[in-house]
């Protein structure tokens, strides 16, 4: 565990200074101003005193063995200043000087050098060029930091440092109170999955935030995330998800951020939250610091305006959430104490001259009620609302509640009194109807997470000799310096993993086509075998539904004559005589590779045209069979499959089958780097794979 970084008896600043503009002088003072109880040793061989401190001039003529020390000395010195804490037998360190990685070549070979000090001497290091680390609780505030952020229940890790300072600025106009707080800076040693691992296991932490630009290492953090997200929500903003967003975080911290697909589906296999803005992350954190998650995806939400209401009521479809009326006891219960214009069937309107009287009575009933998992109070400052009553009436009834209450009061001046009564208590309070249903949303999802059960990868048993043969062939094309696998091979590994393909034969000459057409039985297909293209149909090298010798043998000479012409070059071995497979629906399967989470498995609607409708799904490998489904569900098309205008439906079995193999596949063989499989015809009984490609 990482208690020597938040919790040490003692730390060192070295680099420390007497100079206000110096960060050295912020990093002791903030220490003393946070009230930092243990001791702290000031460092810099040419000071006696820095703010009634006694300055020692190297760490290791300390008194005692700092368990942190903060490092802020220029670049060039970390190195000398390292080697000294680990003979000084330190456990942590901070480093805050930049110069490293993120400034080039230079850099990250000086960075490769401390890194390897770090290890010489078993140190664990947050760093270099970060802001620094914060514990609320025991007031450690060893960064140079402004402001020191109160006391919370929410955890905070950032790749950025001056990100940092402002969500500790927002934090503290919005009175939201933190535990903890690094800033990871260039990651050389400490990452996102050290931190997210230990605010898991901390006790004074429940909500876990971060901002990050890059993930270190993908497997790692799939497996830590998935863990830690089950039992206390994370919530992430990434940066970098686009080509230029990608450049400028390269040249922040020298990260090399990952695909947005890659990330995208990391975050689905996780359970992490992930937000867009810095807004939108506080916006998510508050309505986790009720600590009541609602049981169902049910909403009632009560209001004095229809309009919010109705926006409310929206955003609440489509999100998924249920918005349903009431039953006939709570409508029963109010339908005499409530004004006669009032609507009681969600959202329930308590009118324009609503006062805290009558939400009072609304909530008592709500709070009862069984089939409401979660209620949503919108209240707009109109002539006769007594606003501030309303924020006493909804803290109230949050405290007697076990079931989350959220508010939203819209509007500006008239309503800030009510606005901070509400969060003062602890009560999450929104500006906008849409925002709030969204941060009430992510309740409802961290919930279902948690009562999901946990599902482990399919493990697909293949014969031994199968898993012997796929080998020899992989290694035998790898050692003779083959990426593309030809199509002979492509098909015989896929067979060997349990996939299905259409009759087959190789023909050399047109007479050896025919003959092996009429072995098959018209109609056949004939396909060239050609190992220098990948995508056959756009060199005319696919002739399909041939019905005769005379079709199959002009067939064969017009394809091989006009490859001949086009491709000079291409070497080809013959053309491949198929059985045609009419019956079906065409999909896709894929795999391909991300540089930081690995195989990515892919499904969509087949066919020519799958690169321009671009309606696919994907998923980090190994797949469990849920996820194998969802990707079929979450293609917009793939209601075809269910049988349209009278059909029997397709097997979609088939199709989760074929995935689990090819996560199989990549699992057993990294090696690979990409499979496509298109089409790949989806019959009413089983599937068969029509074509196939795989590279190394």
């Amino acid at each position: 565990m990482l208690d020597f970084l938040f919790n040490p008896k003692s730390v060192a600043i070295i680099g420390a200074s007497d100079n206000p503009k110096k960060i050295g002088y912020a990093l002791v003072k903030n220490l003393i101003d946070a009230g930092f109880t243990g001791s702290i040793y000031p460092i810099n061989p040419r000071k006696k005193e820095i703010l009634g401190l006694p300055v020692y001039p190297s760490i290791i003529e300390a008194p005692e063995v700092p368990e942190l020390a903060v490092i802020a000395v220029p670049a060039v010195a970390v190195l000398e200043v390292l080697e000294e804490c680990g003979k000084k037998g330190v456990k942590g360190v901070v480093v805050i000087t930049a110069g490293f990685r993120e400034t080039g070549e230079e850099g990250a070979i000086l960075e490769r050098k401390i890194l390897e000090t770090v290890k010489k001497y078993n140190l664990r290091m947050v760093g270099p060029n970060c802001l620094g680390v914060m514990n609320t609780k025991t007031g450690l505030n060893a960064t140079f930091a402004p402001d020191f952020p109160p006391s919370g229940r929410a955890s905070l890790f950032s790749q950025s440092g001056a990100l940092g300072v402002a969500l500790i600025d927002w934090a503290m106009e919005n009175n939201f109170g933190f535990s903890k707080f690094v800033s990871l800076g260039n990651k050389a040693d400490l990452n996102e999955c050290d931190f997210l691992e230990y605010f898991g296991e901390d006790p004074d932490t429940d909500i876990i935030l971060g901002y990050i630009e890059d993930i270190t290492d993908g497997k790692r953090f799939i497996e830590v995330a998935s863990r830690v997200a089950r039992k206390k929500p994370v919530i992430l903003i990434k940066a970098g998800s686009t080509k230029t967003g990608a450049r400028a975080a390269s040249s922040h911290t020298g990260a090399l951020a990952g695909s947005e697909t890659a990330f995208k589906e990391a975050v689905k296999k996780t359970g992490v939250i992930r937000v867009y803005s810095i807004k939108e992350l506080f916006e998510t954190a508050e309505a986790f610091k009720l600590n009541k998650f609602p049981k169902g995806n049910s909403l009632l939400i009560v209001t004095n305006a229809g309009g919010p209401g109705i926006i409310a009521a929206d955003t609440a479809d489509l999100l998924g959430l249920k918005v349903e009326p009431p039953d006939e006891a709570f409508i029963n219960a109010l339908i005499d104490k409530l004004p006669s214009a009032a609507s009681l069937y969600n959202p329930v309107d308590v009118l324009g001259d609503a006062t805290s009287e009558r939400y009072a009575l609304v909530l008592d009933e709500a709070i009862k009620h069984p089939k409401m998992d979660g209620i949503c109070i919108i209240a707009t400052a109109q002539a006769t609302t007594d606003i501030e009553n309303i924020a006493e009436v909804i803290s109230r009834k949050n405290q007697e509640s076990s079931r989350p209450i959220i508010a939203c009061f819209v509007g500006g001046k008239r309503i800030k009194k009510g606005v901070e009564i509400l969060k003062n208590k602890g009560v999450p309070c929104y500006s906008d109807p849409s925002v709030a249903i969204q941060a009430y949303s992510r309740l409802v999802e961290f919930s279902l997470l948690r009562s999901r059960p946990e599902e482990q990868p399919v493990e697909i048993q293949i014969p031994p000799e199968n898993k012997e043969r796929v080998r020899l062939i992989l290694e035998t094309l790898q050692n003779a310096g083959v990426k593309f696998l030809g199509e002979e091979n492509s098909l015989e590994v896929l067979s060997l993993y349990g996939f299905s393909f259409p009759r087959r034969g190789l023909a050399r000459t047109p007479e050896e086509a025919v003959k092996i057409a009429r072995e098959i039985g018209y109609p056949v297909v004939l396909k060239i075998v050609c190992p220098q293209i990948l995508h056959k149909t756009e060199v005319g090298g696919v002739k399909l539904n041939l019905n005769s010798d005379e079709e199959v043998y002009e067939g064969f000479l017009e394809m091989t004559s006009r490859i001949k012409r086009v491709m000079p070059q291409a070497f080809i071995k013959g053309v491949m005589v198929y059985e045609m497979v009419k019956e079906g629906k065409e999909v896709i399967l894929g795999v391909s590779v991300d540089k930081t989470f690995g195989h990515l498995i892919m499904f969509g609607l087949g066919g020519i045209y799958v690169e321009v409708l671009k309606d696919v799904s994907f998923r980090i490998a190994p797949l469990t069979y849920r996820e194998a489904q969802e990707m079929i569900k979450e293609v917009r098309g793939s209601r075809i499959l269910d049988g349209v205008r009278g059909e029997a439906p397709y097997d979609k079995e088939a199709v989760v089958d074929a995935l689990l193999r090819l996560s199989q596949l990549v699992k057993d063989f990294p090696i690979i780097k990409e499979i496509d499989i298109n089409p790949f015809m989806v019959q009413h009984i089983g599937a068969k794979a029509l074509d196939a490609r795989i590279i190394i």
